[in-house]
């Protein structure tokens, strides 16, 4: 899938002079004043439509010709906690054909990034049917920076969405080359005999596939910068393995590779601003599947750093794969590893869907992260390293187990037990996302979502600069 395929899916903010209509964005607090200042024909269609300022309300005001003229869109109150800084992503689903530029927007540049995101479409398969309404840039922004982080974002949602007879391990390796060969990256792959070798639990939670498993390097960026690595998780497909999922679970498995979506979606953005880092990108990728060679409960692995695991679960893979990268990134001493995954339902029980997991032991990186997050309008909500809970994963035969075996703290063992893997490295933040909107938001279609990209480049942007 190339970045032809993806930004295909949203279109671009047109040139700031390209004549459109305006949509005058109101707020609770300002709506009194935006009306006395209405022509008073638009006021009063306004008043007999029963516009109110509420959150995502419309009202289309026509002129005297019958065409429209005028559009107002509804923010609500901005002052208020929920208040949604994304809600200008509502507007290409509401409007009609045409093109449209902002009026008093609170924030130009996070409204048409807003726009943007909301315009994305999954089409592969069918016509997407997607939004026709086009937004002209607004004055003052950096309408490139924008561009390129909406292309970032729909490049990992069409990965996400993408089903895995569709998007296996090879899949996921040919994105990560387009993406290398556009910004002038390096990238290695290691399958096969190698593989199993250099990078043992990779190997042995993709051997049951029929699709190879292998380990993506990408690197980019001057020798002599900061070293950052992402690591993503790439479990095309989940089944469960020999502990297989019931039906009911495997479902939306196939965004189970989101985590490798959203490092490549954060490294799209990094080195398409130039970002002032000396760049990694480690994706295990991977299909867990079922046959008379997959890994078994009880089975006792060995790992890339040395470490022995016992195969308590074989659905707890992820961190496997995610061991033998970290090792592999570890090594290296780089200041900053970020790893994404898909990685528990934990998390997800204690948080939701819109929440992803955030775990460190740097408190510095906690508080940037925090943050870059708010900046971005990327939440995520720390969770706690507790140390005394990696006793839970001890094991009478090998020096780890995959799983803690009891109901408690399944987020955190599963950060504690990947902890293990990247011992050296003190700025080390493990993100647990979910990786899908279950349901439209602004800004936020219904599908796969690349949650922390947009995070990860605002926080490598605040700490190092382009």
């Amino acid at each position: 899938m190339t970045q032809a395929d993806a930004s295909a899916t949203h279109p671009a903010l047109l040139p700031g002079d390209t004549p459109a209509v305006p949509v005058t964005l109101v707020t609770t607090a300002s709506w009194s004043e935006a009306e006395a200042a209405l022509d008073p024909a638009h006021s009063s269609f306004a008043r007999s439509l029963g516009f109110k300022p509420k959150a995502g309300s419309l009202a289309l005001l026509p002129g005297p010709d019958g065409n429209l003229a005028r559009v107002l869109f509804g923010l609500g109150d901005t002052e208020a906690p929920a208040y949604d800084r994304l809600i200008a992503g509502k507007l290409p689903s509401l409007l009609p054909d045409g093109n449209f530029r902002l009026e008093n927007a609170p924030d130009p540049a996070e409204a048409a990034l807003a726009w943007l995101m909301g315009s994305y479409r999954f089409g592969r398969y069918r016509s997407a049917g997607g939004p026709k309404a086009r937004l002209v840039a607004p004055a003052g922004i950096d309408s490139d920076e924008i561009g390129r982080i909406a292309a970032a974002v729909a490049m990992g949602r069409d990965l996400i969405n993408t089903p895995a007879n569709d998007l296996g391990p090879a899949e996921i390796e040919a994105a990560a080359r387009a993406l290398a060969e556009r910004h002038g990256a390096a990238i290695a792959v290691t399958q096969g005999d190698a593989l199993a070798r250099e990078f043992p639990l990779v190997h042995a939670v993709g051997a049951a596939s029929p699709r190879a498993p292998r380990l993506i390097d990408l690197s980019w960026g001057p020798e002599e910068a900061p070293r950052v690595t992402l690591v993503g998780k790439g479990v095309a497909f989940d089944t469960g393995g020999l502990d297989i999922k019931p039906s009911s679970a495997m479902l939306l498995m196939k965004k189970d590779m989101g985590g490798a979506a959203v490092a490549l979606a954060a490294a799209d953005m990094i080195m398409g601003a130039g970002l002032r880092i000396r760049l990694r990108v480690l994706i295990p990728a991977v299909e867990n599947a079922v046959s008379g060679n997959a890994f078994r409960p009880s089975d006792v692995l060995p790992s890339r750093a040395g470490l022995s695991v016992e195969i308590g679960n074989t659905d707890a893979e992820g961190r496997l794969i995610l061991a033998d990268a970290l090792a592999l990134a570890d090594a290296e001493g780089p200041e900053l590893i970020l790893d994404f995954s898909t990685l528990t339902g934990a998390a997800r029980v204690a948080l939701g869907p819109d929440l992803p997991a955030f775990f460190t032991e740097d408190e510095g990186l906690a508080a940037s992260v925090a943050e870059a997050g708010r900046t971005a309008i990327d939440p995520i909500w720390r969770m706690p390293l507790h140390a005394p809970y990696a006793s839970l994963l001890d094991s009478k035969v090998a020096d780890l187990n995959n799983v803690s075996g009891g109901p408690f703290a399944g987020a955190i063992t599963a950060a504690l037990f990947l902890r293990r893997f990247a011992p050296k490295t003190k700025a080390h933040g493990h993100f647990d996302l979910y990786g899908w909107n279950p349901a439209t938001k602004p800004g936020r279609p219904e599908g796969g979502e690349v949650q922390t990209a947009r995070l990860t480049y605002a926080l490598l942007k605040a700490r190092y600069g382009t």
